[in-house]
């Protein structure tokens, strides 16, 4: 189940809550007991080692060009 994190507008605690992502919207009621509470936007950690023979580290970044174009219009001639 993940977890979602809020923060009370009362008291300005912040703490987290499991439950389905189907509740994530639902009111969460702070743990002094206050309403007014707003969820947070959570970033997402994800940790862990590579697992294949040989790898040393990350994949490096692909080779060449490509994407961009004229940022401030300084390249087009």
């Amino acid at each position: 189940m993940p977890r979602y994190e809020y923060r009370c507008k009362t008291c300005g605690a912040t703490f987290e809550m499991r439950r389905p992502m189907s509740q994530s919207g639902a009111p969460a009621p702070c743990p002094q007991g206050h309403g007014d509470t707003v969820k947070l936007l959570s970033t997402v950690s994800v940790g862990g080692t590579a697992s294949a023979a040989g790898s040393a580290g990350p994949a490096p970044a692909p080779a060449g060009g490509g994407g961009g174009g004229c940022c401030g219009g300084g390249c087009c001639s």
